[in-house]
């Protein structure tokens, strides 16, 4: 374990640390295809060099999405999700913001954004660039959400997408992972960011979004050898090599 910070850490931060690597407050420096990116505690990711800000599977309406088959859920998860995104975009002031695919929950989401949903949605894309990557829920994105649709994007050796196919140099969402760690006789789950330094699948943003433990034989099939899960605590950034999660 490294410690970066004098601050004190939460109950959960201390669990985690005792398996972690290193633990950062905040934010993580993680390598991908040799480009340094920062990894935020919210989930996003951030390209310094570039001013690109990335985040994944906001499931945007999900909440209605299931209330339309008859599963209530408290109605406020686009409200919570995009708040939480305008306060990253605020701290960071990206140039660009790609959004990497299942922004909506179904097909016919965003019609259902209410209208100050849509204000605070075309409020952060104000003065910047944005990109709508598509994604399995979302295939067909309207082109009144403000921003471009694309189906990947390739800058030099990194390219985004939206679905991971092991590719080198590859950012990709669609899996949500989570990592699930046990000592001293207690357990935790947290989201984390999953990445080989030769690829990442992001972790999702969305508040409604579930995970998908790395340890799913899904990502056998992206990472070939042992990876680490850079989990995101409370106050703290925790990498945890996968084979020590459960």
């Amino acid at each position: 374990m490294i410690y970066e910070s004098n601050e004190p850490l939460s109950d959960s931060d201390h669990l985690l640390s005792v398996l972690a690597i290193n633990d950062v407050p905040f934010r993580a420096t993680v390598l991908v295809g040799g480009v340094e990116f920062l990894a935020d505690l919210s989930g996003a990711l951030f390209w310094e060099r570039e001013r690109l800000l990335v985040v994944s599977d906001l499931h945007l309406e999900k909440g209605s999405s299931f209330a339309m088959r008859g599963v209530l859920l408290p109605p406020y998860d686009t409200v919570a999700t995009l708040g939480r995104l305008a306060a990253v975009v605020a701290r960071f002031d990206p140039r660009t913001v790609i959004a990497l695919g299942d922004s909506f929950h179904d097909s016919q989401a965003h019609e259902r954004l209410s209208a100050p949903d849509r204000e605070a949605l075309s409020a952060m894309q104000a003065r910047r660039d944005w990109i709508w990557i598509s994604g399995n829920h979302d295939p067909a994105l309207p082109s009144d959400l403000g921003g471009v649709v694309a189906e990947e994007v390739a800058m030099g050796e990194i390219v985004f997408r939206h679905e991971p196919t092991g590719a080198f140099g590859e950012i990709a969402g669609h899996l949500h992972p989570k990592a699930r760690v046990s000592t001293r006789g207690r357990s935790i789950e947290r989201r984390c960011f999953a990445s080989d330094g030769a690829r990442m699948v992001m972790p999702a943003f969305g508040a409604y979004a579930g995970g998908l433990s790395i340890r799913d034989r899904a990502f056998a099939k992206i990472f070939s050898a042992d990876f680490t899960a850079h989990v995101l605590g409370y106050a703290h950034m925790h990498a945890i090599a996968a084979s020590r999660c459960c």
